[in-house]
């Protein structure tokens, strides 16, 4: 017998994905920044810490450093999964791996940029470790923390709230890492750059820490949580979750809107100091702009979803996105002032991450609530690994593609590498949309309790 949750149980659950998302923020946007900056002027803004050169004539190593951790990490969720799905704990079988993780996830989310050494060879080898157990706690939390999605959300309606809920604090944590820029500008009145940066980081992970650990010590699992252990070994489990042909199709449109997504968080300060013209804080207030104006479409959005649909509401999502894309790619050609389309960008931006913020994750719980009504075995653990590895798989591939279109310019006197970027990205959102095309909306019936 499970209790359904009420608004303030949703609550706790959800500052989790706040301290998360924050945690994660910088790993997956803000190293692109601190390692290659934008060369605005004579000087960049940070010293040269790792190799800036190319390997292999086109791949830039921060890149391949991060492209590694990620998919090193990622071999790993489906065990992370399979031991969450398989085991109890009197503390909770979700709760467990959660509390063990977030200590080191938030101290290595700072650990990733301090480095050690004035020496290129040595900073980079430190990297490359930081990276690799940064993306191993971070799928510790993750992965039993998402799970819990579905567990709480034993009913239909409950699933499109705590959906709800969890998008406004992930955007939060976002938002709130894009201020970086801006922290990092008022810091500089009193330090250098590098002290103001490394001292807005290490702010952002205490708070991610104490956020983290709200849903360990606060939420009763064994209350709220409809669970069911699920005895298998990772590879049965994995062969279940990829039989599932209207899953595969979910996941591979999702891998492109991670890798749009993340061209946006990793090239927004590039689009606004160097396409655009402006200060570096603009591009705090681009995203600023962009998910407040998203807040208010969070309720239109649920009410469209129940008249047509999730199915439609991300295709129309993914078709915005390209055209984000593409006047991105045509702002120079744009008589008219880098405000305009500031503004226009920045508004348009608002239904797309609305709409992947909320939809996805509530997909998911329909799509394991209808496996387990149809089969009786739960896998909630490994369909939210499954996307999780999606999700890294497309950020840890933009992190690999982007710095390596910088190496073809990123400068305002020689902007391809930027506008490349803005290219690539369009191509993701149209191939997103014709694989998400051939997914089927999933209705289920409530579970009995």
């Amino acid at each position: 017998m499970a209790t359904r949750p009420s608004l303030k149980v949703k609550i706790i659950y959800a500052l989790g994905q706040l301290g998360w998302s924050l945690a994660s923020f910088g790993a997956g946007n803000l190293m692109v920044y601190f390692y290659m900056p934008p060369e605005t002027g004579e000087n960049p803004i940070f010293q040269n810490f790792i190799y800036q050169g190319a390997l292999f004539g086109f791949i830039a190593i921060l890149g391949l450093i991060n492209f590694g951790g990620r998919i090193f990490d990622a071999i790993t969720d489906p065990l992370i999964a399979n031991y969450s799905d398989s085991t109890s704990s009197s503390f909770g079988k979700r709760k467990k791996p959660m509390a063990i993780a977030a200590v080191p996830f938030a101290l290595l989310s700072f650990l990733i940029f301090y480095p050690i050494s004035a020496d290129t060879t040595i900073n980079t080898i430190w990297l490359l470790v930081i990276v690799f157990l940064f993306f191993i706690f971070m799928t510790l939390y993750c992965v039993p923390y998402n799970a819990l999605i579905s567990e709480l959300g034993h009913h239909p309606d409950d699933r499109m709230s705590i959906s709800t809920i969890i998008s406004i604090t992930w955007a939060l944590g976002f938002i709130i890492g894009n201020s970086a820029y801006a922290i990092q500008g008022f810091f500089e009145t009193s330090m250098t750059s590098l002290e103001a940066f490394q001292l807005t980081i290490g702010i952002f992970a205490i708070v991610s820490l104490v956020l983290m650990l709200i849903p360990v010590f606060f939420l009763d699992e064994n209350k709220y949580c409809l669970q069911s252990n699920t005895a298998s070994n990772a590879r049965h489990s994995l062969k279940v979750v990829t039989s599932n042909k209207n899953f595969v199709y979910f996941s591979l449109s999702d891998l492109m809107y991670w890798l749009s997504l993340t061209f946006i968080q990793l090239g927004v300060s590039y689009y606004v100091t160097i396409l655009m013209g402006m200060e570096k804080e603009y591009a705090s207030l681009f995203l600023l702009i962009s998910f407040f104006l998203s807040f208010t479409m969070y309720w239109p959005i649920n009410v469209m979803t129940k008249k047509v649909g999730k199915k439609k509401i991300l295709m129309a999502a993914f078709l915005v996105l390209s055209v984000i894309f593409t006047l991105t790619f045509l702002i120079d050609f744009l008589p008219v002032p880098s405000i305009v389309p500031f503004v226009i960008l920045s508004a348009l931006a608002a239904f797309p991450m609305a709409s992947f913020g909320i939809i996805p994750n509530a997909i998911v719980a329909d799509i394991i609530h209808q496996q387990e009504q149809q089969t009786g075995e739960q896998y909630a653990g490994m369909f939210y690994a499954a996307r999780t590895f999606m999700m890294k798989l497309g950020i840890s591939l933009a992190n690999l593609i982007f710095p390596s279109l910088l190496l073809l310019g990123k400068s305002t006197e020689n902007p391809s590498g930027i506008k490349a970027s803005a290219i690539c990205a369009l191509v993701f959102c149209l191939v997103g949309f014709g694989l998400f095309i051939k997914y089927t909306d999933v209705q289920t019936k409530p579970k009995m309790i």
